[in-house]
């Protein structure tokens, strides 16, 4: 049986790089904090899912040297290139080898060892795959790479409600679509209050809204 190829699209998590939206609502040290923690578990269930591994990282300038210690060296990074979040996948989904693909990012703070090998096992029963996020995005996506099976990432409205709706939209008629375990998606302080107030989640740093100047 073909290895799945497992895809995390990421950026450094460094102080104005990622989680901006967050940091636009809170601060850039708390947000450069919950993105080390995405990454921190993110990693950890990709290093035992046995898949093979690839990072995807943007600015291209984090393609070399030691971006993060949370990055694993073994890890081979590749650019995620120019263009939408739609032209990104695509690029990544060409470079990719044939067989089970899955695309995640480093927002999903629930993400896990046991769901990413579920993840394998439900591609291998059905044509594509999603991890639906709670916002209507999805922290997921898994398709079976063969000659004729192409990208489903152009024309999708990203970072909102309908993005797992308009990438499932582009998949064939005929395809037979799985899904995982609803997870949550951390990309504002809502998001993290909600989830860090569930039973049994690790305490978070405080959030505080920023204050404006002179306030």
């Amino acid at each position: 049986m073909t290895r799945a190829t497992l895809l995390i699209f990421t950026k450094p998590p460094r102080i104005g790089l990622s989680k901006t939206r967050l940091a636009a609502d809170t601060s850039r040290t708390t947000a450069r904090r919950i993105a080390g923690f995405g990454h921190a578990r993110t990693f950890r269930a990709a290093a035992a899912s046995g898949c093979d591994v690839r990072l995807y990282v943007a600015p291209d300038a984090a393609l070399n040297g030691t971006v993060s210690a949370l990055w694993p060296a073994g890890i081979p990074r590749f650019s995620q290139g120019e263009g939408d979040l739609g032209a990104r996948l695509e690029k990544a989904w060409n470079e990719a080898p044939t067989g089970p693909v899955l695309f995640i990012g480093t927002d999903a703070p629930d993400i896990s060892p046991a769901l990413l090998r579920q993840a394998v096992r439900l591609l291998a029963r059905h044509d594509a795959i999603f991890g639906p996020a709670e916002d209507g995005g999805f922290w997921l996506f898994g398709m079976n790479k063969g000659p004729r099976a192409r990208a489903p990432f152009r024309n999708v409205r990203w970072s909102g409600p309908h993005a797992m709706e308009d990438v499932w939209s582009h998949l064939p008629d005929h395809a037979q679509v799985g899904l995982l375990p609803m997870l949550m998606d951390i990309d504002r302080k809502e998001d993290w209050h909600a989830w860090s107030r569930r039973p049994g989640r690790w305490r978070p740093p405080a959030i505080h809204r920023k204050k404006l100047k002179g306030h």
